[in-house]
């Protein structure tokens, strides 16, 4: 069957990413408190309306600090860097390697769990067939 010539759909443009400064987002998000209409302030600011609505859970989650400056956003540190405020480091850190490691061992639980189930499929199919489970000869 020949292909038929049919014209390719059109690619949307896309926009180059933009970053917002955080003054930005605080003046974009006090007009958004007196916005009747939240899509044509978007459509103003030439932000998505999604953008806003985030960018407000954000700044409700964890004030104007949530609400990252121009930039990469900064990476939130180890919990094993610094030991939290107010705890010791002597008893915190046995404390963090403890639940590390019981992590680490229902991971492995997991796992167990997993190819046990697998093996005693492979059992069960091995079985069903009547076979010992060896390759079958081609004689």
């Amino acid at each position: 069957m020949p292909k038929t010539n049919t014209p390719a759909r059109p690619r949307p443009k896309c926009r180059p990413k933009t970053r917002w400064t955080r003054e930005f987002k605080l003046k974009a998000l006090s007009r958004m408190d007196n916005a009747p209409d939240v899509t044509a302030l978007a459509t103003e600011l030439g932000v998505r309306r999604e953008l806003l609505y985030k960018w407000r859970r954000k700044y409700l989650a964890g004030g104007p600090e949530a609400l990252n400056a121009i930039g990469r956003p900064s990476q939130p540190s180890s919990p094993f860097d610094e030991a939290a405020p107010g705890s010791s480091p002597v008893t915190d850190t046995p404390q963090r390697r403890i639940a590390e490691l019981e992590r680490k061992i229902g991971q492995q639980q997991l796992e167990l769990d997993f190819f046990r189930a697998a093996l005693r499929h492979v059992r069960e199919a091995r079985l069903k067939k009547g076979g010992s489970g060896g390759t079958a000869s081609s004689r």
